[in-house]
């Protein structure tokens, strides 16, 4: 927890209680339905919450923003960054239920009034958001048509509403396969000085 005030020295003391709870939350449930791997467990903060959280250093959400999650797991990054902007509604979804079940189950327990956790493939969701939020569930060319229909048209301060994807390694070739332009990269690395964080990217896509 105290990685995550480190680098986020402005929570409120609702934010920290929530943040707090998290290690015990996904302990418990990670013994009954595996969403994060075991030996990252005991690095929850660094390696989930803290990760999840690069997206805010990248871009600060207007209160009413809409953001859509997809590919959620067990919840990142959209309930760090639904704790982060209480403000904006969070819409979680997964295909395994059992995933989605554990999203629920820690949201209710840490009082999380903006989050709704949904199992359904991204290609089956109805409306659009503002942005959509996700961590490598897919190279860029195949997980961008999913959600591209997704993102209605706007813009929040210097970003047209788009894609924020969290990625690692070398995306020059990935970027180029997937035909995007106007593709931003961001290394977290600017923003974290840890290790873990050296090949991590935030990946930014507007609204084509």
């Amino acid at each position: 927890m105290d990685i995550i005030l480190q680098h986020f020295p402005d929570l409120t003391e609702k934010q920290i209680a929530q943040f707090g709870q998290l290690a015990e939350l996904y302990a418990y449930w990670n013994e009954r339905i595996n969403v994060v791997s075991r030996k990252d467990i005991e690095n929850l903060y660094e390696k989930h919450v803290l990760h999840s959280l690069a997206i805010a250093k990248v871009h600060h959400f207007n209160p009413g923003s809409e953001i859509l999650d997809v590919g959620t797991g067990g919840g990142f990054p959209g309930i760090p960054l639904a704790i982060l902007f209480p403000d904006c509604r969070f819409h979680l979804v997964d295909s395994i239920g059992k995933k989605i079940r554990v999203v629920r189950e820690v949201s209710k327990a840490i009082g999380l009034e903006n989050v709704r956790a949904e199992q359904i493939r991204a290609e089956q969701i109805k409306g659009s958001y503002d942005f959509v939020v996700s961590r490598a569930v897919s190279k860029l060319a195949v997980f961008y048509p999913w959600i591209r229909r997704k993102i209605r048209p706007g813009r929040q301060f210097k970003f047209k509403n788009g894609l924020l994807y969290l990625k690692g390694g070398d995306l020059k070739a990935e970027i180029k396969e997937s035909g995007l332009q106007r593709v931003r990269t961001f290394n977290i690395s600017d923003f974290y000085k840890e290790e873990f964080f050296e090949t991590k990217q935030v990946v930014y896509v507007p609204g084509q």
